[in-house]
């Protein structure tokens, strides 16, 4: 079992940055691919991006590529977005998400967190 948690939404400007984290337990960490996903309100869930267990390899949606920028640290068993120049379509709840065989954009991953709440003002 892997337990995900996201943390750092909150309120920001637009044009501003928010980071946030998704810490993992129950298995060993490096073995995971992870993603991030959003979902807003009315809306279907959609990929943010993704990154590979090693972390040298990312992939991102059209929509965040430029500005948003997925890093891990194993050894903290921690995922991080870093989201710049944000906007209010960026609103949304973002999920984080782990696979020990699957890494790409669609929602297939076997292990999801919570949520948490990013919301861009105007």
């Amino acid at each position: 079992q892997v337990q995900l948690v996201e943390s750092g939404g909150g309120l920001v400007q637009a044009g501003g940055s928010l980071r946030l984290s998704c810490a993992a337990s129950g298995r060993p960490f490096s073995n995971y691919a992870m993603g991030w996903f959003r979902q807003a309100p009315g809306k279907e869930r959609e990929f943010v991006g993704a990154i590979t267990w090693s972390g040298d390899t990312r992939r991102y949606a059209d929509s965040v590529k430029g500005r948003f920028t997925i890093s891990r640290d194993n050894a903290k068993n921690t995922m991080y977005l870093q989201m710049n120049s944000l906007s209010p379509e960026d609103t949304a709840v973002y999920y984080c998400a782990a696979d020990r065989s699957y890494w790409g954009p669609r929602d297939e991953y076997d292990y999801w967190g919570q949520g948490t709440q990013v919301t861009v003002s105007s």
